[in-house]
């Protein structure tokens, strides 16, 4: 399994309600393709300029395979990441 979480800041924190959109969209699209396990989207409550996505793919080829459906190339590359910043983490699964 391959596990993601990325955390995504707004650049512009008047953005969020547009980039919570696109992102739920992106994150409906990404449910539907081969090879993913989970795709969540997260608000942060405390602070409204932060998201926080966490991607458990089938493997790293699906999840490469994700980079160039159209949630990624049509929404999240062209659309989100322009306007944030983005930290990225390959993490391990402790307990399934």
């Amino acid at each position: 399994m391959f596990c993601l979480n990325v955390i995504l800041t707004l650049k512009d924190a008047a953005d969020a309600t547009e980039i919570e959109g696109l992102l739920a969209e992106a994150c409906r699209l990404s449910r539907t393709e081969p090879g993913c396990l989970r795709f969540d989207v997260y608000h942060a409550e405390a602070d409204p300029a932060t998201f926080v996505l966490v991607e458990h793919w089938a493997s790293e080829q699906a999840w490469q395979e994700h980079r160039e459906a159209k949630a990624f190339k049509e929404i999240y590359e062209p659309q989100v990441l322009p306007r944030v910043e983005r930290v990225p983490h390959r993490v391990k699964l402790l307990v399934e």
